[in-house]
């Protein structure tokens, strides 16, 4: 069995957020989705998210759930092919209603842009020339 990545994020409204990662080019597999949840295929076969309506991730956890605008716990961070697709993510987010909380970062082998979901989550997009 091929290991995977499974990220359970909760958000506050599951249809806005799929429109959200939709834009992005995010795909779903209706298999694995329903109306508490949403199983999003980042990377089909190895990185996925479960976006979960906050009361369903509540059934999961003994804990308060952490509202992503106020405070983070993590920052997802995925690599990219180039900059050119690590400019074209962070558009079509912040064109979906996210937002970007601070500059492109140019190290010259390194490339590195973020953008926030629309419940606050923190995603990090980077791309590494081959060579470093």
């Amino acid at each position: 069995m091929n290991k995977q990545i499974i990220v359970n994020l909760p958000v506050k409204n599951l249809d806005k957020s799929k429109a959200f990662f939709s834009a992005l080019g995010f795909s779903f597999n209706p298999q694995f989705s329903n109306e508490s949840a949403a199983f999003m295929v980042i990377v089909d076969g190895s990185i996925h998210a479960m976006l979960t309506t906050e009361a369903f991730f509540k059934t999961l956890i003994d804990k308060p759930v952490v509202q992503a605008k106020e405070a983070n716990e993590v920052v997802i961070c995925l690599s990219c092919e180039s900059r050119e697709e690590v400019d074209s993510l962070i558009a079509k987010a912040v064109a979906a209603g996210g937002r970007t909380p601070h500059p492109p970062e140019d190290h010259g082998f390194m490339y590195d842009q973020g953008f926030e979901d629309l419940d606050g989550h923190l995603w990090n997009l980077v791309w590494t020339a081959p060579q470093a």
